[in-house]
């Protein structure tokens, strides 16, 4: 049976897959990255985990994966296959797409950024489908996101298209890890509500998901809590819809698990700061989870195929101009 390899790399752990041509998932596997190890162990619990994987796919299902699909944190160069940063995994400049290819038997490899590989998946299969513009925006350690154009994600001229964590939403305000200070991501990721609700209740070990459940009982603290960091990402989507104009807005990442706890009160903020030239987009949860990554990884594999399979167009020729023309 045809499959691809699928693989989502993450700072502590890889999610892994076999995928048939349909979407289905012939086969699910999960594995450390190995970090604690430094960069190059990282760089070989990736290549040996995709080993491992062509020879379940080949023993399983009677044939090795055609392609492979691999989305991985930090900067990235897809165009030339390469992970240029990833300051959780602490490698620079590995050219992963070629050693992947190399370790599988030469087959195609297709390299992408984490957020925007989940984000394919999301607006082609997940929340997303069927919506020609969309955003997705996942809130986890973090803050990114991934515009969605007509099936496919725009990367930017320079790889970085979507990353509106950085965004400034309170100018002077607490000092992000990017040099800025007041970034809509120091301010409203499941991270900085972390943060902010273990100093105001005191508790060092709490966390979003705490400060979720305090604000559904109705404590007042983490409703202050809650509502600032609301107020944060109400204003970032602003600009982002204000830029993008998306159908659809599609929420993730760890905050989004609190449901209505978030998303009732962000609609609403949304709504509140929408004025008469934008149109309010459909704000919804992410509908595939941590599986994500992974899925998307899969899409992108398929579709590597599917541009090699692609008839190419005869080349037009000139006799009068083209010496390999010949004239009859």
């Amino acid at each position: 049976m045809r499959h691809v390899i699928a693989l989502d790399v993450g700072g502590t752990g890889m999610k892994a897959a076999l995928v048939g041509a349909d979407g289905t998932l012939l086969h699910e596997a999960r594995r450390p990255t190995g970090r604690d190890r430094g960069p190059d162990a990282v760089v070989e619990s990736i290549l040996g985990f995709a080993e491992d994987l062509r020879a379940h796919g080949t023993a399983h299902f009677g044939e090795p994966a055609a392609a492979a699909g691999v989305a991985v944190p930090g900067i990235i160069d897809a165009d030339r296959g390469i992970a240029v940063y990833a300051a959780n995994l602490g490698w620079s400049d590995v050219p992963l797409r070629d050693l992947l290819s190399a370790r599988l038997g030469g087959v195609p490899v297709a390299l992408g950024h984490d957020v925007r590989t989940g984000g394919l998946a999301e607006g082609r299969i997940g929340a997303g489908k069927g919506a020609d513009r969309f955003l997705f925006v996942p809130l986890g350690t973090g803050i990114a996101g991934a515009i969605g154009i007509g099936g496919a994600i725009e990367p930017g001229a320079h790889g970085s298209a979507g990353e509106i964590g950085h965004i400034v939403v309170r100018p002077g305000g607490p000092l992000c890890g990017c040099g800025q200070r007041g970034c809509l991501e120091r301010l409203a990721s499941a991270a900085a509500v972390s943060r902010a609700w273990a100093e105001a209740s005191g508790d060092p070990e709490a966390d979003a998901a705490d400060c979720a459940k305090a604000v559904e009982s109705g404590d007042p603290r983490a409703q202050e809590v809650w509502r600032n960091a609301i107020d944060a990402l109400a204003d970032g989507l602003l600009t982002a819809l204000t830029l993008l104009d998306p159908h659809t807005l599609i929420i993730g990442g760890g905050l989004a698990e609190a449901g209505e706890t978030l998303f009732t009160p962000l609609r609403a903020a949304v709504a509140a700061r929408v004025v008469q030239f934008q149109t309010l987009p459909e704000i919804v949860p992410a509908a595939l989870g941590d599986t994500a990554g992974c899925l998307g990884a899969g899409l992108l594999a398929w579709d590597l195929l599917a541009e090699a399979a692609a008839p190419t167009a005869p080349r037009k020729t000139d006799p009068k101009t083209d010496p390999t023309e010949v004239a009859t």
